[in-house]
């Protein structure tokens, strides 16, 4: 299946099935947590079978139901921290929902966390997984003229990542960025102010740079 499908299907999911992740698709996920700590410098876990976390008022209140298994974002503080968890975090859900588990970005609406946060380190936000009790659905958009300045026709690879970009998720379905076209280089940036912008904008560039191919 290609990326802009498993985009496609992806939707936040909040409530899961008791059904157990099994063990092959653990061990794809285990190992591309490893690749991407090496790549990117950042301490991700993976948490199997651990209800405590999400067993909490703050997870209810956030309609949090069923979840056993979830991914830790957690690196070395820093300026860069949240947009490279947003990043390579995306890159995980991605993976994911590939390998037919659903998952919900989650920052606030969970407990205590088993993450190991070493000194000088920070946990930016939670992953949910599991196999969800429904599919989620589609949020809605801004138009893109508002995310997006282009000097001159766009082309059809910017097109195309601009379409992956509008399926990514954000905080509170906020969508504050701004990718920028200058002849053929893409420049992508926060725009305004709200909550998790940061993170946001690692998400997005990550659609954009796997649906084209091209390095912001």
């Amino acid at each position: 299946m290609n990326i802009i499908k498993i985009m496609e299907q992806r939707h936040s999911v909040r409530q899961y099935e008791d059904k157990k992740i099994e063990a092959k698709k653990r061990n794809i996920l285990l190992k591309e947590i490893e690749a991407v700590n090496k790549e990117s410098g950042l301490h991700i876990q993976i948490f199997f079978d651990e209800p405590k976390c999400f067993d909490s008022m703050m997870a209810h209140y956030g309609k949090f139901a069923g979840v056993h298994n979830y991914i830790a974002l957690v690196g070395p503080k820093g300026a860069d921290l949240d947009e490279k968890s947003g990043y390579y975090g995306e890159k995980l859900v991605l993976l994911a929902q590939s390998l037919g588990l659903n998952t919900c970005w989650v920052a606030m609406t969970h407990g205590k966390s088993a993450a190991e946060i070493g000194r000088g380190e920070k946990q930016v936000c939670l992953i949910s997984l599991g196999y969800g009790k429904n599919q989620g659905a589609p949020h809605k958009n801004r138009l893109l003229s508002d995310v997006t300045k282009v000097s001159g026709a766009a082309p059809d690879w910017f097109k195309k990542g601009m379409d992956a970009v509008m399926l990514a998720p954000t905080a509170m379905n906020q969508q504050k960025f701004l990718f920028e076209l200058n002849g053929d280089k893409v420049s992508a940036k926060v725009s305004g102010f709200g909550f998790y912008t940061k993170i946001d904008l690692g998400i997005v560039k990550y659609h954009f740079e796997a649906a084209t191919g091209k390095n912001l």
